[in-house]
This record gives structure tokens, C-alpha cells and sequence, in this order.
């Protein structure tokens, strides 16, 4: 991996990882943990591009601004 590849080489670089650590143990929920682990750091980033604005950072999300206050507070981002 180098820091240029695109951001679906890092996820499967990561998913092959995990996948490596759990050492042929299947996990539950995987799709509510991935979410999860993507999700947060995700709504974070762009909240702090956006200075806190909710309403540019749901703009630049293309979701409704109630569907990202819900998501904030969903993973207690200020």
C-alpha cells in the first residue's frame, strides 16, 4: 500500500487484515461494525472541514441535515 492508492485499496487492505487477525474465526454483524468503524472517523473529518457547520457539512454530504444530526449523535461527534 502507498499513500496514493485510492481509498478502496485501504479498506481491503484492512478488511484482508482483520480477516488475517481473527484467524479463520467468522465474525457476527460485520456489516453494522464496518459501518461503525468507517462511519465515525468519516462524519469527523468532515465536521471539522466544515469548521462545525452542520448545514454545509449535510450539503456536503448530500444527506438531509436531520439525518446527520441523528448520525452525530448516534456516534457522539459535537
Amino acid at each position: 500500500m502507498t499513500k496514493n492508492d485510492p481509498l478502496s485499496v485501504c479498506i481491503k487492505h484492512s478488511m484482508e487484515q482483520y480477516f488475517n487477525d481473527l484467524n479463520g474465526e467468522l465474525p457476527t454483524n460485520l456489516h453494522t461494525f464496518f459501518i461503525n468503524e468507517v462511519e465515525k472517523p468519516f462524519l469527523q473529518v468532515v465536521m471539522e472541514k466544515v469548521n462545525g457547520n452542520q448545514t454545509r457539512a449535510a450539503d456536503m454530504l448530500g444527506i438531509n441535515r436531520n439525518t446527520l444530526r441523528k448520525k452525530l449523535k448516534h456516534y457522539d461527534i459535537a
